[in-house]
């Protein structure tokens, strides 16, 4: 990173620190989908640039996602993410990254409640914020411009790590920031393919890569 001019280094959350699959797992249960049928629509959805409320909506039409939240959440059933859903490098590489003395953060599409788990990581980090407290989501420019005030530093000094082609690389590129893809996830293989993944600056299999 340091022979990049890089200082900070900010990930993306799901698919790229998390297995989101317990999530969607839990969700093709409540919606009575089969966990197959959903997690291969989301695949095809990842390949077709069809975004997963939009997979659900097709599986379940006329659903109100909203009012499922609701109802979930009186249900008792917990929204969220636990340690165990993080990637296995995810804690490795941010606290290597620490400790090489390169700023650490998080920054993704989320609700602002993920903070609360991002923050009680045992990891020092830089940056943890969440579309959902900034009110503007990737791949809008401005979540790129507010990442580099947040922390105080040029584009050019920042690395932003994701797995999807166009909410992750290409806008953070535009923005001038390195761009790594992370290739894992329905996203991260089926983006891979796509010829503009050439422009990324790195791309890893592992979050581990990125202390080489």
């Amino acid at each position: 990173m340091r022979s990049l001019g890089v200082e900070a280094v900010v990930f993306d959350f799901g698919e790229t620190l998390v297995d989101e699959t317990r999530t969607w797992e839990s969700w093709a249960d409540w919606l009575g989908i089969p966990r197959l049928t959903l997690l291969g629509m989301i695949g095809w959805g990842a390949a077709t640039d069809v975004q997963p409320g939009d997979v659900v909506r097709l599986l379940r039409p006329g659903i109100d996602i909203r009012e499922e939240h609701r109802r979930r959440a009186v249900a008792g059933i917990v929204s969220g993410f636990v340690v165990a859903d993080l990637y296995p490098d995810a804690l490795p590489a941010m606290q290597g990254l620490v400790e090489a003395g390169i700023r650490a953060g998080v920054a993704g599409n989320q609700p602002a409640g993920t903070e609360d788990f991002l923050r009680a990581l045992p990891v020092s980090l830089d940056l943890c914020v969440t579309s959902g407290t900034w009110g503007v989501s990737k791949p809008d420019p401005r979540f790129f411009a507010l990442i580099a005030e947040s922390l105080a530093l040029p584009p050019q000094r920042i690395a932003y790590a994701g797995d999807r082609l166009d909410n992750d690389v290409l806008p953070a590129l535009e923005a001038g920031m390195v761009a790594v893809h992370v290739r894992r996830g329905p996203w991260g293989h089926a983006h891979a393919l796509r010829p503009e993944m050439d422009r990324a600056s790195l791309r890893v299999d592992s979050l581990l890569d990125l202390l080489q």
